[in-house]
């Protein structure tokens, strides 16, 4: 039987060498998890040093190229991951767990080919760069600073919670404009309804009154006409002005501004900017707490706040810290960042606890967002019923007035 060496990281992080028995690759892999250590590399005994080739392995084509993994199931994996990691079970045999207990094809497509790889000697964050529309560049640096430090465990559970947390944001900020569209829609269905069917039916008589109609009566009629006889020219205006947006939107300059404009909108930008900055400080906090390089850490966390102009403005901090300044002097040069999020992070740099400072930052920042979007949402339902009541009020005005003009010339 052909003897394979190897190196390996136990629990607390200790690198050790050895060699082991097997038939191939993949046994000597699973021989070697069974001594309760992690195998980093894995060589032919026989060979001058270098690392065997890995067994084939699924390509992960299954899972990328069909429908994608939810983003609920990939928590779903990681809190079930750590979990099983954490007990003592064994790489593998957490896979195998986690395989059999899956019914979605999809999810066991993708488990099916990460867990070749990992029979094949290959660590786990190389085995997610395969699937990277499930598994961003976050996660597996996540991943990978968990295996050099022997702290996968701990750093799954970490993920775990940072993507509970963002699916948790997520739910929030949808239900919160689930009301306000719903309002809106219908409010837009009636005033269509009514220019449409109803007021055409009154024209008739209108025009039987004469030309001398009231300025309000005549913007009715004139609106009416124009969306029951030129609404497919309205249509045509409503989807160019949107695919001229789009296209606008992907070019590198108007997505910028059109970011720097949410940043600074009257109304939404404070809350744009609280959103965003959440995001950010949760990001680095489980970025730096998992043992990820702060240059790392940060030039992961600009790509990932959804926000173009707080990108350049965190890659720009980034440069600062990079010629040796500290990450709050650095963040100090633009007015992107909150007060509070530079403050929190001087704070968390004297003390030495900056990825608790930063997490507990954004749990203060979240807990501002509910709040805002909460006020904001309950404005939405009468500013509507405002909005209505004045557009009624109009078509009523607009329908009497005339009828009061004909009684007073009749008399």
């Amino acid at each position: 039987m052909p003897e394979f060496t190897y190196e390996a990281m136990d629990k607390a992080g200790t690198s050790t060498k050895g060699t082991i028995s097997a038939h191939d690759t993949q046994e000597a892999a699973v021989r070697i998890r069974a001594l309760g250590v992690y195998p980093v590399k894995i060589a032919d005994g026989k060979s001058t040093g270098s690392t065997a080739k890995p067994a084939a392995a699924a390509d992960g084509k299954v899972a990328t190229s069909g429908k994608k993994v939810s983003r609920l199931q990939v928590l779903l994996f990681t809190r079930e991951m750590a979990d099983l990691l954490d007990a003592g079970l064994p790489m593998d045999r957490a896979f195998s767990v986690l395989i059999d207990q899956t019914d979605v094809p999809q999810v066991k497509a993708m488990l099916s080919a990460m867990q070749g790889d990992i029979r094949a000697g290959q660590p786990l964050s190389e085995a997610l760069l395969k699937f990277p529309r499930e598994f961003p560049k976050l996660y597996s640096n996540m991943v990978r600073a968990g295996e050099v430090s022997g702290q996968l465990a701990s750093v799954m559970l970490r993920l775990a919670e940072f993507m509970e947390k963002e699916q948790v944001r997520r739910s929030q900020i949808g239900a919160a404009l689930t009301y306000p569209c719903v309002l809106i829609g219908i409010a837009i269905s009636a005033v269509t309804f009514l220019l449409t069917f109803v007021i055409p039916k009154l024209s008739g008589i209108f025009k039987d009154l004469g030309s001398d109609l009231p300025i309000t009566t005549r913007i009715l009629l004139s609106l009416s006409d124009i969306l029951s006889h030129q609404w497919w020219a309205i249509l045509l205006i409503i989807a160019g002005v949107v695919f001229g947006f789009r296209a606008w939107l992907r070019t590198d300059a108007g997505l910028r501004t059109f970011d720097q404009i949410r940043l600074n909108m009257p109304i939404a930008g404070p809350l744009t900017r609280k959103i965003v900055s959440a995001r950010l400080v949760r990001t680095l906090g489980t970025l730096l707490g998992g043992g990820v390089p702060i240059l790392e850490a940060l030039e992961i966390s600009s790509a990932s706040v959804g926000n173009s102009a707080a990108t350049e403005a965190i890659l720009l901090a980034r440069g600062g810290v990079r010629q040796g300044e500290t990450l709050h002097e650095s963040m100090s040069r633009t007015d992107v960042f909150l007060p509070v999020v530079r403050h929190m992070t001087a704070v968390g740099e004297e003390t030495g606890r900056l990825p608790l400072m930063l997490i507990r930052t954004a749990e203060t920042l979240d807990f501002e967002v509910d709040n805002t979007m909460r006020r904001m949402t309950s404005l939405v339902e009468p500013l509507v019923v405002v909005v209505m009541g004045g557009f009624v009020g109009f078509v009523v005005l607009s329908i009497l007035l005339p009828i009061f003009q004909a009684n007073s010339l009749v008399k």
